[in-house]
């Protein structure tokens, strides 16, 4: 399947890390996904209902951001993609990109990022 949704850019304030303080202090968090699904419907249709909602998938990955406890980014990744996965049965794959914008290690100023595709199984 060649066409997708890409919605980049989300971003919320979460608990998620290994470090005791991660998980006290909190960061902020960037996430990017692509969602593939058969979009011929809707490019002839010109109706919402015939796509999938990208506001809907934006206030669900925020709200998975700002209310999980997970240790690792990976973990988070695998979380958004399986409920997007579960959202909309239309989906046949996602891409979901997880970035840590303040990764506490030091003399480090760069970002960590994680990248997983789940499939509709």
């Amino acid at each position: 399947m060649a066409d997708c949704i890409n919605v980049t850019g989300i971003r919320a304030y979460g608990y998620i890390g290994a470090l005791p303080e991660e998980n006290i202090l909190g960061q902020w968090f960037e996430v990017d996904l692509t969602l593939w699904m058969d979009l011929s419907i809707a490019g002839k249709s010109d109706s919402l209902p015939d796509t999938h909602n990208y506001a809907n998938i934006i206030q669900q990955t925020q709200r998975i951001i700002q209310t999980e406890k997970f240790k690792l980014i990976e973990r988070l990744a695998d979380e958004i993609a399986t409920q997007a996965l579960d959202h909309d049965i239309r989906l046949e794959k996602v891409q979901v990109t997880v970035t840590k914008l303040t990764a506490p290690v030091p003399n480090f100023d760069g970002r960590v990022a994680v990248i997983i595709e789940r499939n509709r199984s």
